[in-house]
């Protein structure tokens, strides 16, 4: 699945949805599988919301393809399509491609600015990667 907007001033999932569409998506990515009412109960700890608003945001993720719902009885249930890492993962891969794609050489400069400035176990697995890039290309 595609997320069109990446939101630069926004922080977690807040870059990739509205905020209600995060919360929701981390309220199911903790409990895995909930109905509407189970979500809102869940999300009313922070702040009331109405039922009707929760199940319009729900069903449009399911449009969007992030969650799934199946009925179990008289109840429709809802989980996320992906789990949490997977999905960071695949947006931060698709985010580095586009980066790459508009910005080639540029983009690469400012992350390795960026991982200069971060720990050196993320250095190690730079150099590691860089390694088997090279190993692979003999």
């Amino acid at each position: 699945m595609r997320i069109s907007h990446f939101k630069v001033g926004e922080q977690g999932l807040n870059r990739f949805f509205g905020p209600l569409e995060a919360k929701i998506m981390d309220v199911l990515w903790n409990e895995d599988e909930l109905s509407i009412k189970e979500v809102q109960v869940k999300l009313e700890e922070d702040k009331a919301l109405n039922f009707n608003t929760v199940m319009t945001v729900m069903n449009r993720l399911v449009e969007k393809g992030l969650l799934v719902k199946s009925l179990q009885g008289r109840t429709s249930k809802y989980r996320p399509v992906q789990s949490r890492e997977v999905f960071m993962d695949t947006q931060s891969k698709e985010l580095t491609h586009e980066l790459m794609d508009q910005f080639g050489a540029v983009a690469v400069t400012h992350m390795l600015d960026a991982v200069e400035k971060a720990d050196s176990d993320l250095i190690q697995q730079l150099e590691s990667k860089i390694k088997q890039w090279k190993k692979d290309l003999s």
